[in-house]
């Protein structure tokens, strides 16, 4: 994935695109060169937090944000059959081509999303808060989701092998 930093006088479109796909390659970034098994590894036990895990979860967010709230699809999480969105960090017999299959096939419905989506003032309803939220509002707490989560991400990176850098 082309990890590219966002433009410095886009517009505002451009802009929030810019910094979630940069965030999205953060994240495929700190994943890049390790098997399986060190995808797999917890970095602070007795957390469960794992690379694949935090992939396996982007995938629901994306899936949760772009696909069942902006699009409207009825369509169940990857993972859970009972919308329990953490049921995705359990990547205990997960391989990196699953969970990555996923979190492309999420992440390429979303860009194709937003793409086409007339503006940034598209509506979807969100059920769990009762309300229509903004394709604006979704590409900012997207960007915010996956910063946190590359913060996660580094902690992890560097206890399986000892790579830095953003």
């Amino acid at each position: 994935m082309d990890r590219t930093g966002p433009p410095l006088t886009g517009d505002e479109r451009e802009t929030l695109r810019s910094f979630l796909d940069f965030h999205r390659a953060t994240l495929a970034m700190k994943c890049e060169g390790l098997t399986d098994e060190q995808l797999r590894l917890r970095a602070s036990p007795p957390s469960t937090l794992t690379l694949l895990g935090l992939v396996r979860h982007m995938a629901e967010v994306e899936r949760q944000w772009f696909r069942r709230v902006l699009a409207a699809e009825d369509v169940p999480l990857v993972w859970s059959d009972t919308h329990d969105f953490q049921e995705a960090y359990d990547a205990s017999s997960s391989t990196r081509a699953e969970a990555f299959a996923a979190w492309e096939a999420e992440t390429a419905f979303s860009r194709r999303f937003e793409s086409e989506a007339e503006s940034l003032d598209v509506t979807g309803y969100n059920a769990r808060w009762e309300a229509d939220v903004s394709l604006r509002l979704v590409m900012l707490h997207m960007i915010h989701e996956y910063a946190r989560h590359n913060g996660h991400a580094d902690f992890l990176r560097e206890a399986i092998d000892g790579a830095t850098g953003t």
